[in-house]
């Protein structure tokens, strides 16, 4: 027994020389062992799974390719992960130097349903069931409808940032089904009168009745030869008390009086404020007394995540509208608004395999509601996979070139795998409008050769247009339901466009002349479409009007205008014998 042992030993130590090449067992081996195992929705298919068995002298570096089955994506390799290249990666490598079990882990997009109760809608990211992949952080936002307030989210809201916030993001690591709560409103009055000098132009001066949580715009002017000073009265809720031009929040009755005082003579006022997100710091906000001719020094101060834009109102005398820091030469009375904007933070990376062209990769800052295009671009012998991070505001997280609207600080990231050997990558996505139901949206793995089904289909309101980027094998770049035969890898995107309604315009004439252009009859126009119209008399008569359907008809009283197609129209030239 103890020589069958060490016989085992030494041919165990020459395999190891034989792969290694230079490897001298002196020792008996002991093999490590390497149990590949993978969870529902795909396999390892190299090396396989099972338990695999290798020399510890060599350290050697053994090759994993996890492959997805249709409908799932890899996530990453789980358990004695020490030496895996890279977790993340459905194409890496493993060094064997010890005994290790791992897992190739798959999953299914999830889905999130919406729903609103009476009273308002979630418009971000709509209402119905949305798809999204593990980990993505969807942007949640519920709005109100007039006389109702938003109440909270209900249902799976376990990852919600904040159920009680209209505003807010889920985290998606399971389907989930949320509801957006709203109840009707309480109301008050508003009460608004002013003292001698001038009066509120917006919303007027009386009793004005408001639902809570309404912020009201405030605007009291000034007549000549008198300033405004101040509100006075229920402030609590105004945003500048000494702004003319202001708002007031109504959560309860409130009553307030806009003060005005009389300019000396020889004098000039300035009178300044600010919108949200910043304030005049030099010489402050609200009303100013100095003599004729005086330059003012002005400084506008932004706020913490906004910049200043530029002055408005009585700018003439101003040096430089859009400096923050400038002068105001007091000519006259003046009234002057420093304009404030948010920005936020978009922070861009990606992972191995490709990079972000458009607009770049790093931080970039955009004005708030700025639409920013994205543009992911793989490297040979890799394909986009998926945005991941803040993609509540990405069009199609799916696609490669898509676009984010900039109303919070978001940091995103471009995610690409490694094509496994022997196959290729079709990658598929859509314009505004639609959507590829076969295979779907994103990123596919097939066989060289294999003819794919291609099905677009358009939302209501809109049609398919065509197949654009990679068609050269697609069999119908025209058609919604076509195949495409993956010699390569591909990248093409189903167009769409909306359907533009049309209407009838029915035109008919009286005795003593016709219409000319566009003749007489009933004819078919898209919405919106401008029409010309010529109405031309016969010898002895003259034109005398439009009438019928006649709203947007130009001039009706011209023989020669044009009519705007918003709706079906019936229209007569009226001649007569003079």
């Amino acid at each position: 027994m103890k020589h069958r042992l060490i016989a085992a030993g030494l041919i165990t130590a020459l395999l190891c020389m034989v792969a290694g090449n230079s490897i001298a067992c002196t020792t008996e081996v002991v093999e490590y062992h390497l149990t590949i195992t993978s969870t529902q929705g795909g396999q390892v298919t190299e090396p396989g799974e099972g338990r695999f068995a290798y020399c510890p002298q060599q350290g050697e570096v053994v090759p994993l390719v996890a492959t997805a089955s249709p409908g799932y994506r890899f996530v990453r390799w789980t358990g004695d992960v020490g030496t895996i290249a890279n977790v993340n990666g459905a194409v890496t490598t493993i060094t064997v130097n010890h005994d290790y079990s791992i897992t190739a882990n798959f999953a299914k997009p999830y889905s999130l349903t919406v729903s609103s109760t009476e009273g308002g809608s979630v418009t971000t990211p709509g209402e119905g069931t949305f798809v999204y992949h593990e980990g993505d952080v969807v942007k949640l936002v519920a709005t109100p409808a007039p006389g109702y307030g938003f109440v909270n989210w209900t249902g799976d809201v376990g990852t919600l940032a904040d159920v009680n916030a209209a505003s807010t993001s889920i985290t998606m690591n399971g389907d989930y089904s949320l509801t957006a709560n709203f109840e009707g409103l309480a109301e008050y009055d508003l009460t608004i009168s002013s003292t001698t000098g001038g009066s509120v132009t917006v919303p007027e001066e009386g009793t004005f009745t408001y639902y809570d949580g309404t912020v009201v715009n405030l605007v009291a002017t000034a007549n000549s030869g008198y300033y405004f000073i101040n509100w006075t009265g229920d402030v609590g809720t105004i945003t500048n008390a000494n702004a003319p031009t202001t708002t007031v929040t109504m959560n309860d009755n409130y009553s307030i009086t806009a003060n005005f005082k009389w300019i000396p003579a020889g004098k000039v006022a300035l009178t300044t404020s600010s919108t949200a997100g910043g304030s005049v710091t030099t010489p402050g906000e609200g009303a100013f007394i100095y003599d004729g001719g005086t330059v003012v020094d002005l400084v506008a101060e932004a706020g913490e995540g906004y910049r200043f834009v530029n002055w408005t109102g009585n700018v003439g005398t101003i040096a430089n509208v859009n400096a923050a820091s400038t002068t105001i030469t007091m000519n006259g009375d003046y009234s002057i608004t420093a304009n404030f904007v948010a920005v936020y933070d978009l922070t861009i990376s990606s992972t191995a395999g490709g990079s972000v062209t458009t607009p770049g990769e790093g931080a970039f800052t955009y004005d708030g509601g700025t639409v920013v295009n994205l543009v992911a671009t793989a490297n040979s012998g890799y394909y986009f996979i998926n945005w991941t991070g803040d993609v509540g505001a990405i069009t199609g997280a799916d696609a490669p070139t898509t676009t984010i609207t900039m109303n919070d600080n978001y940091s995103i990231t471009a995610n690409f795998e490694q094509i496994p050997a022997g196959k290729v990558a079709l990658t598929t996505s859509s314009t505004a409008g639609g959507s590829v139901t076969t295979p779907g949206e994103g990123a596919f793995i097939y066989d060289g050769g294999t003819v794919v089904d291609l099905v677009a289909q358009a939302e209501e309101g809109y049609r398919f247009v065509n197949w654009t980027g990679d068609v050269g094998t697609v069999a119908n770049a025209s058609a919604a339901s076509t195949t495409i035969t993956m010699d390569d890898d591909y990248s093409i995107t189903a167009n769409f466009v909306r359907l533009v309604e049309q209407y009838y315009l029915t035109i008919s004439s009286t005795d003593g002349g016709s219409v000319t252009v566009p003749g007489e009859g009933t004819f078919a126009f898209d919405e919106g479409t401008m029409v010309n119209l010529v109405a031309k008399a016969d010898t002895g008569y003259w034109f005398m009007n439009w009438t019928g359907d006649v709203s947007t008809v130009a001039n009706v009283n011209a023989a020669i205008t044009t009519i705007t197609m918003n709706g079906d129209y019936s229209i007569t030239a009226n001649f007569i014998d003079p």
